[in-house]
């Protein structure tokens, strides 16, 4: 990993990053201060540290990537977030949506499929101060020991959404998910009006590496 160094370039570059995301229409100023103050260089190998703050996905090792700016502060800001909320995250991957979850004054759950990835990105974000709960194990089933969640985010393209996800979502709470095929998803919002109505809203496409699991993707056929 890279040093942990955050020098005035890098901040001014966060700052770039920050006037293109309100121009392309993120508008949830929570969400914009904890991207801003967040350092994304110091998710990256040093290879590809350069590009930190450009609007893309990059390869993050294990097959995963760290999401495009623009789609970790869409999903973010439709969450509508406050702090204290007890909020569930499937897919920890580089630990960077964690990261600005956590900033933002959520108690965050997070469950990372891939053992390697899971070890590293725990210690990871051990040594920034970022202190959220860490589980390794199939994000499609959720974490039915802790929940009910204020929200959910899903950092993977399903095929469908999960019935367990949605069974451990609080009344009122929104799970945000992107489900479609393994190309293109729709970014939803599904808000638990009561425990069987559920308000469902669709967005724009997206691209995310495949959610595994029995409630996702079944790896074999990937």
């Amino acid at each position: 990993m890279l040093k942990l160094e955050d020098s005035y370039i890098h901040k001014g570059q966060r700052k770039s990053l920050i006037d293109l995301l309100k121009r392309k229409g993120i508008t949830d100023p929570a969400v914009l201060d904890a991207m801003n103050t967040l350092p994304r260089h110091f998710f990256f190998d040093s290879a590809l540290a350069s590009h930190a703050y450009e609007d893309k996905a990059f390869p993050i090792g294990e097959g995963q990537t760290i999401s495009q700016p623009y789609t970790v502060a869409f999903q973010t800001s439709l969450l509508d977030i406050s702090p204290g909320e007890k909020v569930l995250e499937i897919g920890t991957g580089s630990g960077y949506q964690a990261g600005i979850l956590y900033l933002m004054g959520a108690q965050v759950h997070s469950i990372e499929y891939n053992q390697k990835l899971y070890e590293t990105t725990k210690k990871f974000l051990s040594k920034l101060g970022i202190r959220i709960k860490h589980y390794c194990g199939d994000g499609s089933l959720g974490l039915p020991d802790k929940a009910p969640f204020d929200k959910i985010i899903v950092t993977a393209g399903a095929p469908v959404v999960p019935k367990a996800l949605l069974h451990q979502l609080a009344v009122n709470g929104k799970l945000v998910i992107p489900v479609g095929d393994r190309t293109t998803q729709k970014m939803m919002r599904l808000t638990k009006k009561s425990p069987k109505n559920i308000l469902q809203e669709s967005f724009d496409n997206f691209s995310f590496v495949p959610l595994l699991g029995e409630e996702g993707w079944n790896k074999a056929d990937l």
